[in-house]
């Protein structure tokens, strides 16, 4: 990486944080565009050309957390069912996102219309997602892909659903390991 790139990295990073700071301590709607980039010593419009809204300040992807999704997709996990292979790719992404996800709970319970905004973040994850899945199920046949993805995905939903982000980020990981495991224990051995 380049300095140029290095010093945008480091700008985008700055006005992120500031934004989650700010927004942590006095709540989504009451932090305006201006409150984020004044804190982070940017103009408004240095804010808008890293960011599209004050929702994606919160739910877009860091630049780099993009390559270290595709690294946790490359480990081959050789050997390893398909579900437990999944179950440790969705608490690795938990980690990626685990700075994040306590204010991100905590928004949505606040002004639920924030749903919306998030599903940017997680269509970001599904297409390498499906492709990793696909690779590893039988002739990989896209119904079983589709029940896989699916099941997976209601199950990380409930985890969340559940979770209470005043309790520990360990607790959550758990509700994570129990939902996938209880919704993988029908997928574990699929009838031909």
């Amino acid at each position: 990486m380049g300095l140029r790139e290095r010093k945008k990295l480091e700008a985008w990073r700055t006005i992120r944080s500031t934004a989650l700071r700010l927004i942590g301590e006095r709540g989504f709607d009451a932090v305006s565009v201006e409150d984020i980039a004044t804190g982070a010593g940017v103009s408004r419009t240095t804010f808008f050309s890293y960011f599209a809204s004050k929702e994606a300040v919160i739910f877009d992807l860091d630049p780099e957390e993009r390559q270290r999704w595709r690294d946790i997709l490359a480990d081959p996990r050789d050997g390893q069912p398909l579900w437990e292979a999944l179950t440790d790719v969705a608490l690795e992404l938990t980690q990626l996102l685990a700075e994040r996800l306590p204010l991100q709970k905590r928004l949505f319970e606040q002004s639920p219309e924030l749903c919306d905004s998030s599903r940017d973040t997680c269509d970001g994850f599904g297409p390498d997602l499906e492709e990793w899945v696909s690779r590893r199920t039988e002739d990989g046949d896209p119904l079983r892909t589709a029940l896989v993805l699916n099941t997976a995905f209601a199950a990380f939903t409930t985890a969340i659903e559940a979770w209470d982000p005043d309790d520990s980020f360990e607790h959550f990981q758990q509700l994570v390991r129990d939902c996938l495991r209880w919704a993988g224990a029908g997928l574990a051995h699929p009838v031909s």
